[in-house]
């Protein structure tokens, strides 16, 4: 929705708690206990109890928001921030849209966010003809010092990513000039360029019966033992023409992370990628992405993974 539809449905803190509950009633209550799905309100407590076992569970159990003490407008507001626009926005500039007066808060929040769409997208697989190549992204490295014990920023080094494109070929040249029709994208930070590793986060982002298109890096010998087809091009061949939205996605996420966040840290940059990939894959939702995010941030929340470690 736009601003000016999200001020009129979601106008103070009671609305969006109504609006949630609402929401994850449709979506079903599920007892962590017993796993019985029938469950009652319990209005003097705001919680629901199992009507099997007696166990209660919170608004915000099994959601994005458990364990914050956020108020239900914040998430609001930063989902819709967020999904609002095809780029993004900083921690430190929702931070200031919402006047909260400490940043680590928001910044939590935010990465929270990002990695349900990270989950959501780890869910699906590339088909079809596949666009693969890698690509080195610079990003901030931050030591701690010694002497004082204070973190410090050490520069830029480069974090390898295998970045993925569906991509089927057209009988006709496209407005852009482009010769191939794209479908989801999906880009995944990997320790090294290694046949092994390139093959193993392969297997988990495409079908096994896709045909994948890249270059003659010898690391990409080993997918010729698990796919079908995979044509090498040669060196001179690998430009936008034949691997037209990989580079693409490389071009327009590059500029976002450099032009919104400044760079970013090495143990972070998988969730911004997630995001990017997360609404590209969902450009024609339009004003009902926001409502989609929603309804993702019931069901596809991991409370078992650890921002702090696991991020990235």
């Amino acid at each position: 929705m736009n601003l000016l539809d999200f001020i009129v449905s979601f106008p103070s803190e009671e609305a969006c708690r109504n609006h949630f509950q609402e929401l994850r009633s449709n979506q079903g209550i599920c007892c962590k206990r017993c796993g019985c799905t029938e469950h009652y309100w319990l209005t003097s407590k705001s919680m629901w109890q199992c009507k099997k076992c007696r166990f209660r569970t919170s608004l915000r159990s099994g959601t994005v928001m458990e364990n914050s003490k956020l108020p239900f407008r914040y998430w609001y507001i930063a989902i819709h921030l967020l999904t609002a626009t095809k780029k993004t926005f900083s921690a430190v500039a929702i931070q200031g849209q919402i006047g909260h007066k400490r940043y680590e808060p928001i910044w939590a929040m935010l990465h929270k966010i990002r990695m349900v769409m990270g989950q959501i997208e780890d869910r699906t697989e590339l088909m079809g003809w596949v666009e693969m190549d890698k690509e080195f992204f610079r990003v901030r490295e931050r030591k701690r010092s010694k002497s004082s014990g204070k973190r410090y920023s050490s520069g830029k080094s480069p974090a390898t990513v295998m970045v993925m494109a569906e991509s089927t070929p057209v009988a006709r040249k496209k407005k852009n000039g482009k010769i191939r029709k794209c479908g989801r994208f999906r880009m995944v930070v990997i320790p090294d360029t290694e046949p092994e590793t390139i093959a193993s986060k392969a297997l988990e982002s495409v079908d096994r019966e896709a045909m994948i298109l890249t270059d003659e890096f010898e690391a990409y010998d080993e997918l010729r033992r698990f796919f079908r087809d995979v044509p090498a091009l040669s060196a001179g061949e690998r430009t936008m023409h034949l691997l037209p939205w990989v580079r693409t996605a490389i071009t327009n996420s590059g500029r976002i992370l450099e032009g919104i966040f400044h760079g970013v840290g090495r143990k972070y940059l998988q969730n911004y990628l997630d995001e990017f990939c997360y609404k590209l894959n969902r450009r024609y939702f339009g004003e009902a992405l926001f409502g989609a995010m929603l309804g993702d941030s019931l069901i596809h929340w991991d409370r078992h993974k650890n921002l702090w470690h696991s991020a990235g």
